[in-house]
């Protein structure tokens, strides 16, 4: 399965056609390169206030308010554009309204076949925190994408390893992780966790960026990181883990996923964290004790 990974550099779209007429350019790139998964960032719906007025654009409460009118279009291009690519696209996430001045960070999912479905960010930041109405989400999936069992990290959620040690349990080989970060500590902790994630659990994970700036947006002005795909550091696959990464202005990281490999390096490995995950669940080691001198 070859998949792609977007560093995606934020906009200003008119409109609704326009942002469209740019998402089936950006991922019309990817599918002609083989793409059959395409992963879009967290926050990705956020662009989209820019279609409003300058005073909506600068209030970060108004412009999840006014996005909400684009949900339903934004439903059908995704469908629309899976289905005529033929991949599934991971369109980062939508800020979605829960009807009672709450809103959850969505991470819709869409195959080339017409099913949706949607993993919602978990675990909230500080600054999710501070704005008072998002929520974190109640329920960890896992889904098959072709034959190969996937889960999604949003971000923040890649940084905690239970949920994804539970998808892994879950069957998923695959973990897909759209993420948005504005400073270089935020872009590494997110990066040390994709890493963390693949060694723990023998998996590959592909992280999708926002880039550029975007001055007129509280929540997108600043965008740091590289897109890349990731493996378990071990044989048979790159010493660092970096299977693909953006450099630049690439838009794109793309990569091979070689599942017979991954598959082959649970009998042939040099660790096996994911085998001997177990070993730490002892009783004895659940707390630490202090020892006297």
């Amino acid at each position: 399965m070859k998949v792609a990974v977007a560093k995606y550099p934020i906009q200003a779209p008119a409109d609704f056609a326009a942002f469209a007429e740019r998402q089936a350019a950006t991922l019309g790139v990817a599918a002609a390169q083989g793409a059959r998964v395409a992963v879009l960032p967290e926050y990705l719906s956020l662009e989209l206030a820019a279609t409003f007025d300058a005073g909506t654009q600068a209030d970060l409460h108004a412009s999840l308010a006014a996005i909400q009118r684009h949900r339903d279009d934004w439903l059908a291009l995704y469908a629309r554009l899976a289905a005529s690519l033929d991949m599934y696209v991971v369109a980062g996430t939508f800020l979605l309204a829960q009807g009672d001045g709450r809103y959850r960070n969505r991470c819709d999912v869409f195959a080339p076949q017409g099913a949706h479905l949607w993993q919602d960010k978990l675990q909230l930041t500080g600054f999710e925190k501070g704005l008072g109405v998002i929520e974190g989400g109640d329920a960890l999936k896992v889904f098959d994408l072709d034959v190969v069992r996937t889960g999604v990290a949003v971000c923040y959620d890649s940084e905690f390893p239970l949920p994804v040690r539970a998808q892994a349990e879950a069957g998923a080989r695959l973990l897909l992780v759209p993420s948005c970060t504005d400073t270089d500590a935020g872009a590494t902790r997110v990066r040390v966790g994709c890493l963390a994630r693949a060694l723990e659990n023998r998996l590959f994970v592909a992280q999708s960026v926002t880039a550029g700036e975007a001055p007129w947006s509280p929540a997108l002005d600043i965008n740091t990181g590289e897109a890349a795909v990731f493996a378990p550091m071990d044989r048979g696959f790159p010493a660092d883990g970096v299977v693909a990464q953006t450099a630049d202005d690439q838009v794109w990281a793309i990569a091979e996923l070689d599942l017979d490999a991954l598959d082959r390096s649970r009998a042939d490995a040099q660790v096996a964290n994911d085998r001997d995950w177990m070993g730490q669940l002892k009783p004895a080691l659940a707390r630490a004790k202090l020892q006297a001198w």
